[in-house]
């Protein structure tokens, strides 16, 4: 052992030692404990990135400038309806969130193409996969509402995807209100604070909440079952006072509460 820890290997170690003891001197004392989580980013400020880009670039940009990758974040919703920042900029048309989202890194898709008026990108994609217009963007918002959204600039795409027939939100199968607000209620499947679903029903459309989570519209496939938006293979399905949810395979089932 003493021939391997020779007394050159013992000056190359303390020439490597000796710098990390000064930084670790000059470390500030009250530096912050690291997350469980650590080295992923904090899911307070992945889920706000998200949500700012959807329209207030003032709060993007300082987000960015605090953590440079942040331009590149994800959010899953619920049920993996995954949302980027880019995403969130594209079918709200905020061009200039976007141009400066990918500008700092976000990965430009479809959708923001679609959205930025990219019209040759735009055709490329669907030669190179036919029927990729037809699939949703978060929240199941359709191409053709990304080139919508995307007013003058996005035009000659809109007038393209028209021309498709196929690239705009997939038919749901009618409900009738009356119906639809029979479902609301609170379906209960534990004992606990969150063990329960509150499916309340506004605007026309059904809301799927669990405590503590973002309400999810609930699009009508037929025979009083549903998806949630972005997530058009989950099943969420009512019979008499039972709520069940498959995902693909059956992963919650709620009873009605009564009222009141």
């Amino acid at each position: 052992m003493l021939s391997v820890f020779s007394r050159r290997n013992w000056f190359g170690f303390a020439s490597l030692a000796w710098p990390l003891a000064k930084t670790l001197e000059a470390a500030p004392a009250d530096l912050a404990p690291l997350s469980e989580t650590y080295p992923m980013q904090s899911t307070a400020l992945v889920r706000e990135m998200v949500s700012v880009s959807h329209g207030n670039f003032k709060r993007v940009q300082e987000l960015v400038e605090e953590r440079p990758t942040l331009a590149k974040a994800a959010w899953d919703w619920g049920f993996g309806d995954w949302e980027t920042a880019l995403g969130a900029a594209s079918h709200t048309g905020n061009y200039d969130i976007a141009v400066y989202l990918i500008a700092h890194g976000a990965r430009p898709t479809l959708f923001s193409a679609a959205m930025m008026g990219h019209l040759d990108v735009v055709k490329a994609f669907v030669a190179a996969q036919p029927g990729v217009q037809r699939i949703a963007g978060p929240h199941s918002i359709s191409l053709l509402a990304h080139a919508k959204n995307g007013g003058p600039r996005a035009e000659p795409v809109l007038r393209y995807l028209e021309s498709l027939g196929d690239a705009g939100t997939p038919p749901t199968v009618p409900l009738a209100e009356t119906e639809m607000s029979a479902l609301a209620g609170v379906y209960v499947f534990g004992d606990g604070p969150s063990d329960r679903v509150e499916v309340t029903f506004n605007k026309g459309m059904l809301l799927f909440t669990r405590h503590g989570t973002v309400g999810r519209p609930l699009y009508h496939t037929g025979d009083r079952a549903f998806y949630p938006a972005g997530a058009s293979s989950v099943r969420i399905r009512f019979v008499e006072s039972t709520l069940t949810v498959h995902d693909p395979n059956l992963v919650l089932a709620a009873k009605r509460a009564p009222a009141g």
